[in-house]
């Protein structure tokens, strides 16, 4: 009886880390970085040429991601997903200085790539 009890104990301790493994937030919470990446379509034109305007839903998006989530547009911009969506991630940072976001993460490193 008392294996049993073992038994149950080790099976609700190893359920409950693997449910708490696979609920954990990343880097865009609990989003996963090819939906976030998805989501930044409006972005496409302006994150792959720096003469490009930044469309005002890109500019909010952004925005939006800066204030939520800033770890989340460094994943986003690196993403092997981005990468195959042409988006150059030296331009594509650019973004929200080209929105003129106030509060982004002015010297910030994302990648090899710094923040201006």
């Amino acid at each position: 009886m008392r294996a049993i009890h073992i038994a149950i104990l080790c099976f609700t301790l190893t359920s409950n880390a693997l449910y708490k493994k696979g609920n954990a937030a990343g880097e865009c919470g609990r989003t996963p970085i090819p939906s976030a990446t998805a989501s930044m379509t409006a972005c496409l034109a302006a994150a792959r040429n720096v003469r490009a305007r930044v469309s005002p839903p890109c500019c909010s998006k952004v925005a939006a991601l800066i204030k939520t989530a800033p770890r989340c547009l460094c994943a986003v911009l690196l993403s092997p997903l981005a990468r195959q969506a042409g988006i150059n991630p030296g331009i594509a940072i650019t973004i929200a200085k080209r929105c003129s976001i106030k509060n982004r993460p002015i010297g910030k490193k994302c990648g090899r790539y710094t923040v201006p």
